[in-house]
Protein backbone atom coordinates (compact mmCIF):
# COMPACT_ATOMS: atom_id res chain seq x y z
CA UNK A 1 0.00 0.00 0.00
CA UNK A 2 1.25 3.53 -1.06
CA UNK A 3 2.18 5.69 1.49
CA UNK A 4 2.27 9.79 1.91
CA UNK A 5 5.69 11.37 2.98
CA UNK A 6 4.43 14.63 4.94
CA UNK A 7 7.40 15.16 6.85
CA UNK A 8 9.19 16.76 3.89
CA UNK A 9 5.43 18.81 2.62
CA UNK A 10 5.61 22.02 3.89
CA UNK A 11 2.66 24.76 4.07
CA UNK A 12 2.82 28.39 4.76
CA UNK A 13 0.58 30.33 7.59
CA UNK A 14 -2.62 31.31 6.12
CA UNK A 15 -3.10 34.88 5.32
CA UNK A 16 -6.12 37.16 5.09
CA UNK A 17 -6.75 38.57 2.27
CA UNK A 18 -5.06 41.76 0.77
CA UNK A 19 -7.42 45.14 1.31
CA UNK A 20 -6.72 45.73 -2.67
CA UNK A 21 -8.21 42.32 -3.71
CA UNK A 22 -11.32 43.25 -1.95
CA UNK A 23 -11.66 46.77 -3.76
CA UNK A 24 -11.21 44.48 -7.37
CA UNK A 25 -13.72 42.69 -6.04
CA UNK A 26 -16.29 44.91 -5.56
CA UNK A 27 -14.97 46.92 -9.00
CA UNK A 28 -16.10 43.61 -10.52
CA UNK A 29 -18.98 42.88 -8.88
CA UNK A 30 -20.08 46.83 -10.22
CA UNK A 31 -19.40 45.15 -13.52
CA UNK A 32 -21.25 42.21 -13.37
CA UNK A 33 -24.05 43.88 -12.47
CA UNK A 34 -23.67 46.50 -15.05
CA UNK A 35 -23.60 49.63 -12.60
CA UNK A 36 -19.96 50.11 -14.50
CA UNK A 37 -19.73 49.88 -17.69
CA UNK A 38 -16.70 49.52 -20.29
CA UNK A 39 -15.36 53.82 -20.84
CA UNK A 40 -17.23 54.76 -17.05
CA UNK A 41 -14.69 56.88 -15.28
CA UNK A 42 -13.95 55.85 -11.36
CA UNK A 43 -14.14 58.35 -9.10
CA UNK A 44 -11.23 60.31 -8.34
CA UNK A 45 -8.63 58.27 -5.93
CA UNK A 46 -9.08 60.35 -2.45
CA UNK A 47 -12.80 60.01 -2.75
CA UNK A 48 -12.54 56.25 -3.47
CA UNK A 49 -10.04 55.81 -0.61
CA UNK A 50 -12.86 58.10 1.79
CA UNK A 51 -15.97 55.68 0.10
CA UNK A 52 -13.52 52.11 0.75
CA UNK A 53 -12.19 53.18 4.50
CA UNK A 54 -8.49 52.45 3.37
CA UNK A 55 -5.51 54.70 2.64
CA UNK A 56 -4.71 56.08 -0.71
CA UNK A 57 -1.64 54.06 -0.89
CA UNK A 58 -3.66 50.89 -0.60
CA UNK A 59 -5.83 52.72 -2.96
CA UNK A 60 -3.55 53.38 -5.52
CA UNK A 61 -1.69 49.75 -4.97
CA UNK A 62 -5.61 48.60 -6.41
CA UNK A 63 -5.77 50.69 -9.32
CA UNK A 64 -2.17 49.76 -10.20
CA UNK A 65 -3.25 45.43 -9.59
CA UNK A 66 -6.61 46.26 -11.80
CA UNK A 67 -4.74 48.11 -14.85
CA UNK A 68 -2.36 45.50 -14.80
CA UNK A 69 -5.27 43.11 -15.05
CA UNK A 70 -6.18 44.88 -18.28
CA UNK A 71 -9.97 45.99 -15.90
CA UNK A 72 -8.96 49.49 -16.03
CA UNK A 73 -6.92 52.23 -18.21
CA UNK A 74 -4.83 55.21 -16.96
CA UNK A 75 -5.39 58.70 -18.28
CA UNK A 76 -3.42 61.54 -17.73
CA UNK A 77 -4.56 65.24 -17.76
CA UNK A 78 -7.15 67.43 -16.66
CA UNK A 79 -10.00 65.21 -17.78
CA UNK A 80 -7.49 61.85 -16.68
CA UNK A 81 -8.46 59.09 -14.09
CA UNK A 82 -8.69 55.73 -13.62
CA UNK A 83 -11.69 54.48 -16.32
CA UNK A 84 -12.86 50.82 -17.00
CA UNK A 85 -11.26 49.50 -19.66
CA UNK A 86 -12.89 47.98 -23.16
CA UNK A 87 -11.27 44.64 -22.64
CA UNK A 88 -7.27 43.43 -23.41
CA UNK A 89 -6.52 40.12 -23.78
CA UNK A 90 -2.53 40.98 -23.35
CA UNK A 91 -3.81 38.89 -19.63
CA UNK A 92 -5.08 35.85 -21.35
CA UNK A 93 -1.79 35.98 -24.24
CA UNK A 94 0.24 36.38 -20.77
CA UNK A 95 -0.43 33.58 -18.84
CA UNK A 96 -0.76 31.24 -22.24
CA UNK A 97 3.04 32.46 -23.17
CA UNK A 98 4.28 31.21 -19.89
CA UNK A 99 2.36 27.86 -19.94
CA UNK A 100 3.74 27.84 -23.62
CA UNK A 101 7.50 28.68 -22.26
CA UNK A 102 6.99 26.22 -18.94
CA UNK A 103 6.14 23.16 -21.13
CA UNK A 104 2.51 23.46 -19.77
CA UNK A 105 1.56 23.65 -23.40
CA UNK A 106 3.31 22.08 -26.49
CA UNK A 107 3.50 23.26 -29.94
CA UNK A 108 1.03 20.34 -30.84
CA UNK A 109 -1.81 21.23 -28.39
CA UNK A 110 -1.33 24.95 -29.38
CA UNK A 111 -1.45 24.37 -33.12
CA UNK A 112 -4.17 21.58 -32.73
CA UNK A 113 -6.33 24.41 -30.78
CA UNK A 114 -5.80 27.30 -33.65
CA UNK A 115 -7.47 24.35 -36.05
CA UNK A 116 -10.54 23.26 -34.01
CA UNK A 117 -10.78 27.45 -33.19
CA UNK A 118 -10.49 28.32 -37.20
CA UNK A 119 -13.18 25.43 -38.14
CA UNK A 120 -15.62 27.48 -35.28
CA UNK A 121 -14.20 30.74 -36.58
CA UNK A 122 -14.93 30.05 -40.48
CA UNK A 123 -18.42 28.42 -39.88
CA UNK A 124 -19.69 31.42 -38.18
CA UNK A 125 -17.81 33.68 -40.23
CA UNK A 126 -19.39 31.94 -43.34
CA UNK A 127 -23.33 33.02 -41.79
CA UNK A 128 -22.65 36.35 -40.19
CA UNK A 129 -19.71 37.56 -42.12
CA UNK A 130 -20.47 41.54 -43.97
CA UNK A 131 -19.93 42.76 -47.45
CA UNK A 132 -17.41 45.16 -45.55
CA UNK A 133 -15.72 42.18 -43.43
CA UNK A 134 -15.40 40.64 -46.60
CA UNK A 135 -13.71 43.37 -48.17
CA UNK A 136 -11.59 43.72 -45.09
CA UNK A 137 -10.12 40.29 -46.07
CA UNK A 138 -9.68 40.90 -49.86
CA UNK A 139 -7.45 43.92 -48.68
CA UNK A 140 -5.74 41.94 -46.20
CA UNK A 141 -4.31 39.63 -48.76
CA UNK A 142 -3.94 42.02 -50.86
CA UNK A 143 -1.52 44.16 -48.84
CA UNK A 144 0.27 40.49 -48.15
CA UNK A 145 0.82 39.69 -51.74
CA UNK A 146 2.58 43.53 -51.56
CA UNK A 147 4.70 42.93 -49.17
CA UNK A 148 5.87 39.88 -50.43
CA UNK A 149 6.47 41.43 -53.52
CA UNK A 150 8.40 43.64 -51.91
CA UNK A 151 10.87 40.91 -50.11
CA UNK A 152 9.33 41.91 -46.75
CA UNK A 153 8.44 38.87 -45.36
CA UNK A 154 8.66 40.55 -41.72
CA UNK A 155 5.55 42.23 -43.22
CA UNK A 156 4.08 39.62 -45.01
CA UNK A 157 3.88 37.26 -41.73
CA UNK A 158 2.21 40.12 -39.74
CA UNK A 159 -0.17 40.67 -42.30
CA UNK A 160 -1.23 37.02 -42.59
CA UNK A 161 -1.44 36.64 -38.58
CA UNK A 162 -3.92 40.27 -38.62
CA UNK A 163 -6.31 37.60 -41.39
CA UNK A 164 -7.35 35.48 -38.43
CA UNK A 165 -8.33 38.56 -36.32
CA UNK A 166 -10.49 40.00 -39.21
CA UNK A 167 -11.63 36.20 -40.10
CA UNK A 168 -12.38 36.30 -36.13
CA UNK A 169 -14.74 39.47 -35.97
CA UNK A 170 -16.48 38.57 -39.14
CA UNK A 171 -17.92 36.47 -36.55
CA UNK A 172 -19.01 39.46 -35.17
CA UNK A 173 -19.20 37.45 -31.39
CA UNK A 174 -16.40 39.22 -29.19
CA UNK A 175 -15.66 36.28 -27.13
CA UNK A 176 -14.90 34.14 -30.53
CA UNK A 177 -12.76 37.28 -31.56
CA UNK A 178 -10.99 37.48 -28.13
CA UNK A 179 -9.80 34.17 -28.01
CA UNK A 180 -8.51 34.00 -31.78
CA UNK A 181 -6.55 37.32 -30.76
CA UNK A 182 -5.34 35.75 -27.85
CA UNK A 183 -3.82 32.25 -29.82
CA UNK A 184 -2.66 34.73 -32.81
CA UNK A 185 -0.65 36.69 -30.17
CA UNK A 186 0.86 33.10 -29.28
CA UNK A 187 1.62 32.07 -32.46
CA UNK A 188 3.19 35.40 -33.63
CA UNK A 189 5.51 35.17 -30.91
CA UNK A 190 6.48 31.44 -32.05
CA UNK A 191 6.14 32.42 -35.79
CA UNK A 192 8.47 35.38 -35.41
CA UNK A 193 11.09 33.18 -33.49
CA UNK A 194 11.58 30.59 -36.31
CA UNK A 195 11.00 33.18 -39.23
CA UNK A 196 8.74 33.69 -41.87
CA UNK A 197 7.73 31.44 -44.99
CA UNK A 198 9.90 32.80 -48.23
CA UNK A 199 6.74 31.16 -50.30
CA UNK A 200 3.21 32.80 -51.10
CA UNK A 201 1.68 29.18 -49.50
CA UNK A 202 -0.84 31.43 -47.41
CA UNK A 203 -1.77 33.79 -50.30
CA UNK A 204 -2.69 31.31 -52.65
CA UNK A 205 -4.39 29.04 -49.71
CA UNK A 206 -6.44 32.27 -48.71
CA UNK A 207 -7.17 32.97 -52.34
CA UNK A 208 -8.96 29.77 -53.03
CA UNK A 209 -10.25 30.40 -49.20
CA UNK A 210 -12.57 33.77 -50.23
CA UNK A 211 -14.71 32.17 -52.88
CA UNK A 212 -16.05 29.87 -50.77
CA UNK A 213 -16.56 32.26 -48.04
CA UNK A 214 -18.29 35.02 -50.40
CA UNK A 215 -20.62 31.84 -51.19
CA UNK A 216 -21.21 31.14 -47.99
CA UNK A 217 -20.04 27.49 -48.45
CA UNK A 218 -18.74 26.45 -44.83
CA UNK A 219 -18.00 23.01 -45.40
CA UNK A 220 -15.20 24.00 -48.28
CA UNK A 221 -14.03 27.30 -46.32
CA UNK A 222 -13.77 24.97 -43.65
CA UNK A 223 -11.99 22.58 -45.63
CA UNK A 224 -9.56 25.20 -47.21
CA UNK A 225 -8.94 26.46 -43.86
CA UNK A 226 -7.75 23.38 -42.13
CA UNK A 227 -5.97 22.19 -44.83
CA UNK A 228 -3.34 25.15 -44.68
CA UNK A 229 -3.72 25.07 -40.42
CA UNK A 230 -2.29 21.34 -40.30
CA UNK A 231 0.19 22.35 -43.38
CA UNK A 232 1.37 25.11 -41.19
CA UNK A 233 1.45 22.82 -38.12
CA UNK A 234 3.09 20.00 -39.73
CA UNK A 235 5.93 22.84 -40.54
CA UNK A 236 6.03 24.29 -36.99
CA UNK A 237 6.34 21.02 -35.32
CA UNK A 238 8.92 20.38 -37.65
CA UNK A 239 10.66 23.01 -36.61
CA UNK A 240 10.60 22.77 -33.03
CA UNK A 241 11.71 19.17 -32.95
CA UNK A 242 15.00 20.41 -35.19
CA UNK A 243 15.63 23.29 -32.87
CA UNK A 244 14.97 20.92 -29.30
CA UNK A 245 17.69 18.01 -31.20
CA UNK A 246 20.12 20.67 -32.15
CA UNK A 247 20.12 22.08 -28.47
CA UNK A 248 20.22 18.75 -26.99
CA UNK A 249 23.13 17.66 -28.69
CA UNK A 250 25.61 20.31 -27.37
CA UNK A 251 24.43 19.31 -23.74
CA UNK A 252 24.58 15.74 -24.17
CA UNK A 253 28.24 15.92 -25.62
CA UNK A 254 28.90 18.09 -22.57
CA UNK A 255 27.69 15.77 -20.36
CA UNK A 256 29.98 12.96 -22.12
CA UNK A 257 33.13 15.16 -21.51
CA UNK A 258 32.52 15.69 -18.03
CA UNK A 259 31.77 11.87 -17.19
CA UNK A 260 34.89 11.38 -18.87
CA UNK A 261 37.10 13.61 -17.29
CA UNK A 262 35.12 12.79 -13.83
CA UNK A 263 37.88 9.83 -11.40
CA UNK A 264 35.97 6.48 -11.15
CA UNK A 265 34.27 6.26 -8.33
Amino acid sequence: MATTKTSTLQFRPVQARRISDEIGEQIRQKLLTEQLKPGDKLPAERELALQLGVSRSTMREAIRSLEMAGLLTMQKGARGGAFIGHGDPAAIVSGLRILFHLRGITIEQLTEARIWIGEIVTRVACERATEEDLDLLEQNIEAAEEAYQRGDLAEKLAVQMEFHNILARATHNPVLSLVMESLVEIMRTFAEAIGPEQNDIAIVARRRFMPLLRKRNAKGAIAEMTNHLETLRDRYVKLVREQETATSRPAAASARRSRAASPAG
